[in-house]
């Protein structure tokens, strides 16, 4: 096998020291040079002469020292250099060194002992690397942490500091020295927990940011927060997840800014609002008095002049009372509906929500709309075949349809087209931002436009107003659409109008997806069509009005029921508490001291399984809120003595 061993001139073989010496003088990145033992320089390869300017012929035989600055060759640094490696064995470090030019250039320098067999020290190889460029990087790394520590320290308005993985703080700016009162050396090492309320931090919620922010990167928030001194502020948090160049969890960024003064702006902002509106509707009532007062007023007196005449022929022995008793009857009725409508506006209405297939509501209520609107107006519906079920009251539901029929028609008194659509939405964050109140989720939209002439500007600003109306006088009490706003917003849902005037009007109805695992309902149930007998049982009536617990207790007596009364909770739950036998309890809502609710709560701790029946003219929103309890109905007054006297007897036959 032939040799590979570089050859020199007419093709010898090179010796090691040759090779050697070729191998350092091609290095140029490296200077690399001999020393004798006083620091004598005796070989100079060409990465030296590239660094410091130098040529062999001008330096072997000089000093190393003259490379040094004159403040180093002054403090003795190049013999110290060579005293450290001759005993340690070895010197390293990095310094200012200067070319010939007398430019300087930061040196990584190694110099190392050499010493013969005998261990005796014959010299010195020294080898220098300019580091120039990463020496002026590291000091511009410096620069920037040291202005951007200035900076950080700097800013009072927000509390910037860090945090390690495990929640405890590492360094404190001003800012947050300022807001939360603790210097850097009290607070240093804690926990940021002890910034959180005690609520907070008994539910978890610091470490949740934190798992948070380490899932997602980042984690913002507002809540209160304490200062030093236990006093609370409304902070909004950012906390930001630091990580290494593996990725790796290092610690935290946490920035907090105290936001109490926008706070408070913004809750005198919502009670401002609050108030005006509170104003805005009872100038609304205010125009109750000169805009349907005179119609309650005509009620009245159709009531009271019916029974005026009822008395005056049963005193005379005539029994020709039938068409009186209707007059009264019609009056109430009517009565009732303009109430109806108050409570809508109000939000006060008693709802009766149930999972209810809106589908099968609109297409069994569009013969009805068909002939409420004319021939003139086509309608269509627009229905989604895989429509959700709402949670609403049916009832409510086909009066809004209705009503919006209604006014679509006499938006077209020549004719048109009235679109009913149906769709399944989801509203996200953004979506419901406007909206106080409504929140994100799925919904139906129920959608309903026609072609008529469409709303102005500033009809359209005051279309949900209460009493306001475009009709003319007595033609219309501007209650419709408000019913509808009011129906929407408490069955947590929410209503819109888009329109234009000559292009038609779209009324947007959305209402919340059922998720209850219950039958569905498309109309209110049907009452049955024959009398069902009186069911044996006894009735505890809990009502505070005297005349109205006498008329109930006088209709379920002359029945056959056994009736237990009582005039407000204490005595009812005295009676519950008593060994008397009790089928079912019928009890006022809005009684005073004890509600109806507790009775009803007490009743059934007391005699579990009891049924009960609410009787209210004014619901209070726990009543309101989703489905009833088993063995449990709502009825709103007035109800009629033979449909109060059905739904008793309903309730004792199967609940």
């Amino acid at each position: 096998m032939e040799s590979e061993l570089p050859t020199g001139v007419g093709g010898e073989p090179l010796s090691g020291e040759r090779r050697f010496e070729l191998l350092v003088n091609s290095v140029h990145d490296y200077a690399i040079y001999m020393l004798d033992p006083q620091g004598i320089v005796t070989s100079w390869n060409p990465g030296v002469q590239r660094f410091k300017g130098y040529t062999a012929a001008e330096i072997v035989g000089q000093h190393f020292s003259r490379f040094y600055t004159e403040d180093d060759q002054r403090a003795g640094v190049p013999q110290r250099a060579l005293s450290i490696a001759s005993i340690e064995g070895k010197f390293e470090a990095e310094g200012w060194r200067v070319r010939k030019d007398g430019t300087r250039f930061w040196a990584h320098v190694i110099i190392d002992p050499i010493r013969d067999d005998a261990g005796k020290l014959i010299g010195f190889a020294k080898v220098t690397r300019d580091v120039t460029e990463r020496k002026q990087a590291q000091e511009a790394l410096q620069q920037s942490e040291a202005r951007f520590r200035l900076l950080v320290q700097g800013v009072i308005d927000y509390a910037i500091f860090m945090l390690d993985t495990t929640g405890h703080v590492t360094n404190w700016n001003s800012g947050a020295q300022r807001m939360k009162g603790y210097a850097a050396e009290e607070i240093i090492g804690e926990h940021f927990s002890r910034f959180y309320t005690a609520e907070d931090r008994a539910t978890g919620v610091p470490m949740q940011g934190l798992r948070t922010a380490e899932q997602t990167g980042k984690f913002e928030t507002e809540g209160w927060r304490l200062r030093k001194d236990g006093a609370r502020f409304w902070a909004s948090v950012v906390i930001d997840a630091i990580r290494d160049d593996s990725g790796r969890l290092v610690g935290f960024a946490k920035v907090t800014r105290d936001i109490t003064e926008r706070k408070l702006a913004q809750e005198a902002l919502e009670e401002t609002r609050a108030a005006l509106f509170q104003a805005q509707k009872m100038e609304a009532v205010g125009q109750l008095t000169g805009g349907i007062a005179h119609d309650f007023n005509n009620l009245l007196q159709a009531i009271g002049g019916s029974l005026e005449i009822i008395e005056r022929r049963l005193a005379t022995g005539r029994g020709d009372i039938e068409a009186y008793v209707t007059a009264a009857r019609t009056s109430i009725d009517r009565a009732k509906t303009l109430t109806q409508r108050l409570l809508a506006f109000s939000r006060r209405q008693p709802l009766q929500p149930e999972r209810t297939d809106l589908k099968t509501l609109v297409d069994g209520l569009r013969d009805l709309i068909e002939r409420s609107v004319g021939e003139a107006i086509r309608v269509e519906t627009q229905m989604a075949p895989e429509l959700w079920p709402i949670w609403a009251d049916a009832n409510q539901v086909e009066a809004a349809l209705l009503n919006l029929a209604i006014n679509a028609r006499d938006a077209m008194p020549d004719g048109g087209q009235l679109t009913i659509r149906g769709v399944n939405i989801h509203l996200d964050v953004t979506a419901v931002a406007s909206e106080a109140g409504v929140q994100p989720g799925d919904y139906i939209l129920l959608e309903v436009a026609d072609t008529g002439t469409g709303m102005p500007p500033d009809v359209l600003d005051r279309a949900f107003e209460p009493f306001f109306t475009t009709k003319p006088l007595g033609q219309g009490t501007g209650l419709g659409l408000s019913q509808i706003y009011g129906f929407a917003r408490q069955s947590g849902g929410d209503v819109r109008i888009d329109s234009k005037v000559g292009h038609g009007t779209t009324v947007k109805l959305y209402l919340p997806r059922s998720h209850e695992a219950e039958n569905l309902r498309s109309t209110p149930a049907k009452a049955p069509g024959q009398p069902q007998p009186p069911v044996p049982g006894t009735v505890l009536v809990v009502e505070d009005e005297p005349i109205v617990r006498m008329l109930l207790v006088e209709a379920l007596r002359d029945q056959g029921s056994t009736v237990l009364e009582a005039e407000d909770g204490n005595e009812a739950l005295t009676i519950l508490a008593s060994p008397k036998g009790i089928d079912l309890l019928v009890t006022d809502v809005g009684l005073p001291g004890i509600s109806g609710q507790r009775i009803a709560e007490v009743a059934r701790t007391l005699r579990p399984g009891l049924k009960v029946m609410f009787l209210t003219g004014y619901a209070y929103d726990v009543v309101m809120k989703g489905p009833l309890e088993p063995h449990t109905r709502l009825l709103a007054k007035p109800i009629a003595i033979d449909q109060f006297l059905t739904q008793v007897n309903a309730m004792l036959r199967d609940g």
